[in-house]
């Protein structure tokens, strides 16, 4: 068995020393479902690491519209049952737990600041807790300035404030986005960060989502199994990065919306195909 497992990751190493191609844009991505078996061959041990809108998810208007559908939430028990699968997201990490609803994974949350291990591990990780007030009182500037602008959304997370203007004209939603990235050049200890449809405040420290997942890898011992980073967003960049070397990043979307560059090295074109993905793995033929 150690002799098979050894085997499977000089195998992997080989394949992935073909498949990282550095940065490229989004439209020359090859399709994570027919490398499948490439990305995840039988016998590796996987670390799953997915964001939660936009990938296990659809894009809508509103956070709260965003469900998840019984069909995924049964591919992810299934999955979680093979490999170890941590949920990774801006969302407050309680929350994004709760709407996903499976007590056995793991949870990073506001883009990595608050960060779980899995069931039966007591890992537990906060980091920038003393940038709580600078944000409390963005908050309540934030909350005050656009309380009457219709179709503008002031979401605050423990460690960050999301403006959302997907809702907005766009004429508003250029002005909020000044008005945002304003206070937060003249604020010290915060920095802006952007999304789709959205510009947050965060701690202004070296810290992202993907020096979070590093962090579990290594926590939590699993230094010698094969990462794959599934996600959708800007902020997700950090993670396909972060595992450049030594794992998968598979981003998440039609390059015709948004064909920028990217560290991901493989894409999937909505959540559809991210479940059909996750299916293939969790029962290879």
């Amino acid at each position: 068995m150690q002799a098979n497992a050894i085997s499977v990751r000089a195998a992997l190493a080989i394949r992935l020393a073909t498949l990282h191609l550095g940065r490229v844009r989004i439209s020359q991505l090859p399709s994570a479902l027919a490398a499948s078996d490439e990305i995840a061959p039988a016998g590796a041990d996987l670390a799953l690491f997915l964001d939660y809108d936009g990938t296990l998810t659809p894009i809508v208007d509103r956070p709260e519209d965003a469900r998840l559908s019984s069909k995924m939430r049964e591919i992810l028990r299934n999955l979680a049952q093979r490999t170890p699968v941590t949920l990774v997201s801006g969302r407050e990490r309680s929350e994004v737990a709760r709407l996903v609803g499976l007590e056995d994974l793991g949870t990073v949350g506001s883009h990595g600041f608050d960060l779980r291990g899995p069931a039966g591990s007591a890992l537990r990780h906060e980091v920038a807790t003393e940038s709580l007030p600078l944000l409390d009182v963005a908050e309540k500037t934030l909350q005050d300035r656009f309380q009457d602008w219709p179709g503008i959304l002031v979401e605050r997370k423990r460690f960050g404030i999301a403006v959302h203007y997907r809702l907005a004209a766009a004429e508003e939603a250029r002005e909020v986005y000044q008005q945002v990235a304003a206070l937060g050049a003249e604020t010290d200890g915060l920095r802006i960060c952007e999304g789709k449809m959205v510009i947050e405040l965060r701690p202004d420290i070296d810290w992202d989502k993907g020096k979070a997942v590093l962090y579990l890898l290594e926590k939590l011992g699993w230094e010698r199994r094969h990462p794959i980073h599934i996600g959708d967003d800007m902020t997700d960049e950090t993670v396909f990065q972060a595992l450049k070397e030594r794992g998968i990043g598979i981003y998440v979307g039609e390059s015709l919306d948004e064909d920028r560059e990217t560290s991901a090295s493989f894409r999937l074109k909505d959540p559809n195909e991210v479940g059909l993905f996750l299916q293939k793995i969790t029962q290879p033929d």
